[in-house]
């Protein structure tokens, strides 16, 4: 029988209303029909990722597979409420915020790694200077890279403060959260192109190894898809986020709107 578990409530916290990503501003967001700025999917994602790392512990950071698609914005200072049920070993996931529903998942802990070549995913750097988004930005079959990026010590503290996560395991296993490769992979996107305002509505990840206070993280993502579907142009990425040139950390897939059709009409 599934087995229902305990509701984990969590106060959203919208990180990047600074951000170059304007559909994180309150007035920009207004403009594309929405309440106010949106609170980054990545960040959400880590609220429903507190479920399954309270449930396996190391085991899932090591090896856990989990994947969301955001379905409506969740907004700063609501609380979002992440619902759980387990069933023959899968949690199915559900983000409620306001009484709707945002965001969909699920999460499990694989018998094994898959294996997975760090020689599959090519090594690229950023690019030397952005240029504005077109549909050959993204060009199906393009290696994108990121540049190298650290969370040690305070930085990885913020971290876990913005994302309201107080599990004692990160620092007790002095590992950093999973949140932050998704953040990398939404770097991908940010590092090879100026983009408008964007909107990030899904990802996968195969966790392959945890990551550690003071890796250099970097991502190797080839492009798989580029369409338009209801006006909105759409990427999807294939990613190896990689630590010091050596760990794989994480495969993932990562789904993003780059050009909502009202910015791909003006």
């Amino acid at each position: 029988m599934p087995n229902r578990l305990e509701t984990y409530r969590v106060e959203a916290h919208n990180t990047a209303k600074q951000s170059e990503n304007k559909m994180h501003d309150d007035t920009v967001a207004r403009r594309f029909g929405f309440e106010g700025g949106l609170v980054p999917g990545v960040d959400v994602f880590a609220y429903m990722m507190h479920v399954p790392v309270a449930r396996w512990g190391r085991d899932f950071l090591s090896r856990g597979l989990v994947e969301a698609r955001f379905i409506k914005p969740v907004y700063d200072g609501e609380a979002a409420d992440v619902d759980a049920t387990e069933h023959n070993g899968l949690l199915t996931i559900e983000v409620f915020s306001r009484t709707t529903l945002c965001a969909t998942g699920t999460a499990s802990l694989p018998a094994a790694l898959p294996a997975i070549s760090l020689s599959d995913y090519v090594e690229v750097p950023a690019i030397a200077e952005r240029k504005p988004v077109s549909p050959a930005t993204f060009e199906t079959g393009k290696w994108l890279g990121t540049a190298p990026r650290r969370w040690a010590g305070q930085a990885a503290s913020e971290y876990l403060a913005d994302i309201r996560e107080t599990d004692p395991i990160f620092a007790r296993e002095h590992v950093g959260h999973p949140g932050l490769i998704q953040r990398v992979m939404n770097r991908v996107l940010v590092d090879n192109t100026i983009l408008g305002p964007w909107i990030h509505v899904g990802s996968r990840m195969q966790l392959l190894s945890p990551v550690r206070a003071g890796d250099e993280i970097t991502a190797r993502a080839k492009v798989t898809a580029n369409y338009e579907k209801k006006g909105h142009r759409f990427v999807e990425l294939d990613a190896l986020v990689v630590a010091n040139g050596t760990t794989a950390l994480a495969h993932c897939q990562h789904t993003a709107i780059y050009q909502p059709r009202e910015q791909a009409a003006a």
